[in-house]
């Protein structure tokens, strides 16, 4: 197989519409981490994406008859592009279906270059099942964003231009994985020729369907993915690519959403350039891990995938930035009530810098107090926690608690003693009109709401906090509604962070 894709990689015809993006060594991110990082430059591609390569590589060789005919596919965006200007170049009709929630900057630019779009679901899944309906009924060649051997081949020229750009030792190589085209493409043309250099796919927590897929042995589909990293938000890996990378990929590494965050900050402070989060997976990947194979001195390449991200998402990244880097901790402190319990818990903090202090009284003897630190990494974390317990501080670590993060920091403010029977929900709203209003016609005046918190940070669903007041004997009713919605919920009646502040 690896010799028919060498082949296949070697004729890719991509330089038609691509460049060969440069491959910049990094200095600041090398000396961070103790290695060499070098950067993979695809954020800097005309579609500001690799997905170009891939597309243009398949469309290239239709007949004359499938060209006439034209082509159809479904992307959250940057296939979308690479399809619709590899259809501009070929003077082929070109039509994309989307999903409702795709970022505009994405469907803008996709209408720019002359495509039809097609706006369809919340998901990929939705724009998948309509654009494959349509290739059936209208005779349209369907482009695949991933399990296809031609895009394979055409995303798999990324590893051809490194082996070109890089000169001596190289240890492994870090790859974006959505459904799995540009991890399979590299790995089957750097394994053929440097066995010796190892493929490292890199994942999003919420969306790591090709971890799970190898670790069970076979495609795994997963019941829903965050789309912060809309780019590599596949529920399903390809079967193509699944079995490539069973065969020729060393290892999967899965990070946080607030770790991708910081990975975007980190490759602006060194390159001066803003890559969408899924561009910037590739490093978080390689930061964890350094940190938890320990190495030093080695060659590390991560590929910069892309930089089709919305101005308004950049609120949320510069907000989870830090806590993505360790340098922030989010703490719920208890202090006595009392007149100079403040000052007294401000000396135990010492020089560190406050980033954020919300405190409404509510008990005449405990005073909970949710507070934002500045720290250096996780061991001072731990450090300032064990001091503060010394002192005799309960202290409750809420870093990686999302609910604290998204709605408890925003709404510090007491408690609803009138509130019986209140249970609260963390929704997953489409980030699309009518979200809201659906969600309010079907719960109806069957439960009062008590608490509602909604904002809108440039995340990638709207995340929104419901307080809802339901007897023990109604449990069977909400039940149904939760059904009825088909929102993704969790149940956060017992989060610590909302027992201590609302």
């Amino acid at each position: 197989m690896s010799a028919e894709y060498l082949k296949r990689i070697l004729s890719a015809r991509v330089y038609d519409v691509a460049l060969e993006s440069p491959l910049d060594f990094a200095p600041l991110l090398s000396e961070r981490l103790g290695n060499q990082i070098w950067i993979k430059r695809e954020d800097l591609q005309p579609i500001f994406s690799f997905k170009i390569r891939g597309a243009y590589n398949k469309m290239v060789g239709l007949s004359s008859a499938e060209a006439s005919a034209g082509v159809v596919a479904s992307s959250a965006g940057n296939h979308a592009q690479g399809v619709a200007i590899s259809a501009k170049q070929l003077g082929v009709r070109a039509t994309i279906v989307m999903p409702s929630t795709t970022p505009g900057i994405k469907v803008d630019a996709v209408r720019r270059l002359g495509a039809k779009v097609i706006l369809v679901g919340d998901n990929y899944d939705a724009a998948y099942a309509y654009a494959r309906e349509l290739s059936e009924k209208e005779g349209l060649t369907f482009v695949h964003p991933y399990d296809d051997p031609d895009v394979i081949a055409g995303q798999g020229t990324v590893g051809m231009e490194i082996l070109k750009q890089h000169h001596g030792p190289l240890d492994a190589v870090f790859v974006p994985v959505g459904g799995g085209g540009l991890i399979a493409g590299i790995a089957e043309f750097i394994k053929e020729l440097r066995p010796e250099v190892k493929i490292i796919g890199v994942e999003p927590e919420d969306a790591d369907a090709m971890s799970q897929s190898v670790k069970a042995g076979q495609r795994v589909r997963l019941a829903s993915v965050g789309s912060l990293a809309d780019g590599v938000a596949v529920r399903q890996v390809g079967a193509l690519t699944f079995e490539i990378v069973q065969k020729l990929v060393d290892d999967i590494v899965v990070v946080s959403n607030d770790e991708i965050c910081a990975a975007v900050k980190d490759i602006y402070e060194d390159r001066r350039s803003i890559l969408e989060p899924s561009g910037a997976l590739a490093y978080a990947g390689v930061k964890r891990y350094v940190e938890e194979k320990g190495v030093f001195n080695q060659q590390f390449v991560a590929i910069a995938s892309g930089a089709n991200m919305n101005f308004d998402r950049l609120r949320h990244i510069s907000e989870r930035a830090e806590i993505g880097e360790r340098r922030e901790a989010v703490l719920a402190v208890t202090i006595p009530e009392r007149p100079g319990s403040f000052r007294q818990f401000c000396a135990a903090i010492g020089a560190r810098n406050v980033t954020e202090f919300n405190y409404r009284y509510s008990d005449s003897s405990d005073a909970h107090v949710f507070v934002g630190l500045q720290v250096t990494n996780s061991q001072s974390l731990k450090e300032l926690i064990s001091h503060l317990q010394t002192l005799e501080y309960e202290v409750v670590d809420l870093t990686d608690n999302e609910v604290a993060k998204l709605h408890v920091r925003h709404m510090v403010g007491g408690k609803a003693p009138h509130a019986d029977h209140e249970r609260l929900f963390n929704f997953q709203f489409p980030e699309r009109p009518g979200a809201l209003m659906n969600f309010l016609q079907k719960l109806g005046t069957r439960w009062n709401i008590s608490l509602f918190h909604y904002r809108n940070h440039g995340a990638d669903f709207g995340r929104v906090l419901v307080g809802m007041q339901v007897a023990p004997a109604e449990s069977a009713d909400l039940d149904a509604f939760f059904a009825d919605l088909d929102y993704t919920h969790t149940d956060e009646t017992r989060n610590a962070a909302l027992k201590m502040f609302l």
